[in-house]
């Protein structure tokens, strides 16, 4: 066996908690015992120095370039390999560039519209109608992806307690389907921030295709900017953007929620949550989300309290992103073809490894989907029980 071969199989085993087996250079190797789940063809050597590096970006890189395939069920292999994270290896020295980006307004829109500016067209192919690009909510098991997004939207309006007339400020509004929904169903007045202008020009073309100008608006504006207009709301929401925000952010954004929202008011707060205040996977915020950073529970209630916010509702939604996440990964399987004749192989590779992936790391508890329910000060008009 050569060295590097030696080397490779000898680091691979460290993940022997599952069995597969590992083809390489023509020869089989087994990785701990039992009835493989799944098989692991490696074309190309990876080298030690970038093993060594980052785990997450030595595999997910060779997966991409196809220097390593997976023969069988590309989720079970990421279920077996990422619940093994802590034998995953980290210089974090050699990754600065990666794990620590700038968190200032420029670095960060650019940072947003290298994801959310791939185009319309490519989110159009594998989201849902409604465009909706978070975590969904599964009220019954056989729920489509689009019964179960218009699920998640109309259960946070439930949660914001709209009434007619209100204001309500989305935080980071996507395609702006959750302001359009709550000015048609609740009557209430929608205000929306983006960094995407792809996403700032659909909402636009929804909202006047539906006459809602003069009750929805959205803006392509950095949150920090908002204090500025000198307005404030009834209800904020946020959805799936606190994770582009960065830890050195987190009190200002906080902060301006606090300054924007009527005394009194309600915040809803739905955000992917890490176990703890880790720097990240450096190969998702390579190829994925450059500066993503998923914050803890216990950091997000400490800062709100750090504010004028209380707590009255906590919920975990994990189990239904996994379900989520593998609804755009069927999704995505389908349009394989045209994606990659415009966009090539690789890209393909690495979004199936993005979905997949995501899906596992839910599924194994790595990662948590949160909606943390506040009132500004203390609000004794609501209801002593849930109305949702």
């Amino acid at each position: 066996m050569h060295i590097l071969d030696t080397f490779l199989i000898h680091y691979l085993h460290r993940f022997d908690k599952y069995c597969f087996t590992v083809e390489l250079h023509d020869k089989k190797y087994t990785i701990g015992s039992g009835q493989p789940l799944f098989n692991v063809v490696i074309h190309k050597d990876i080298p030690k120095r970038e093993l060594l590096s980052s785990t997450s970006l030595a595999l997910g890189e060779a997966y991409m370039r196809k220097d390593l395939e997976i023969e069988g069920d590309l989720f079970t292999a990421l279920q077996c390999i990422l619940s093994q994270t802590s034998q995953f290896s980290l210089d974090k020295s050699a990754l600065k560039r990666i794990l620590y980006t700038p968190e200032s307004k420029s670095y960060q829109k650019q940072q947003v519209s290298s994801h959310y500016d791939l185009g319309n067209d490519f989110y159009q192919l594998w989201l849902d109608p409604s465009m909706s690009y978070s975590c969904a909510y599964f009220k019954q098991e056989d729920d489509t992806l689009e019964q179960a997004q218009h699920n998640k939207v109309h259960y946070i309006l439930e949660k914001l307690h709209l009434q007619p007339g209100m204001s309500l400020l989305d935080i980071g509004c996507g395609w702006g389907y959750l302001l359009i929904e709550a000015a048609q169903k609740y009557g209430v007045k929608g205000y929306g921030c983006t960094l995407s202008h792809e996403q700032w020009k659909k909402g636009q073309e929804r909202i006047e295709a539906l006459g809602l100008q003069g009750q929805v608006q959205i803006d392509l504006i950095d949150y920090r900017d908002l204090i500025k207009e000198g307005r404030t709301y009834d209800r904020i929401v946020s959805v799936g953007m606190l994770e582009h925000v960065g830890r050195s952010n987190y009190s200002i954004y906080m902060e301006t929620a606090d300054h924007l929202l009527k005394d009194g008011g309600l915040f809803l707060l739905h955000y992917i949550s890490g176990l703890d205040e880790s720097v990240g996977n450096p190969w998702m915020r390579k190829y994925i989300f450059p500066g993503g950073t998923l914050p803890s529970l216990r950091e997000i209630i400490n800062v709100a309290y750090n504010c004028d916010f209380r707590v009255i509702d906590v919920e975990s939604l994990r189990r239904h992103y996994y379900k989520t996440l593998m609804c755009w990964y069927d999704n995505f399987q389908k349009v394989h073809d045209q994606v990659a004749a415009e966009r090539g192989e690789e890209f393909v590779r690495m979004w199936d490894l993005y979905l997949c992936g995501c899906a596992a790391a839910f599924y194994i508890g790595n990662i948590d989907l949160h909606q943390v329910l506040m009132t500004k000060g203390v609000n004794n008009e609501l209801p002593m029980t849930r109305w949702y």
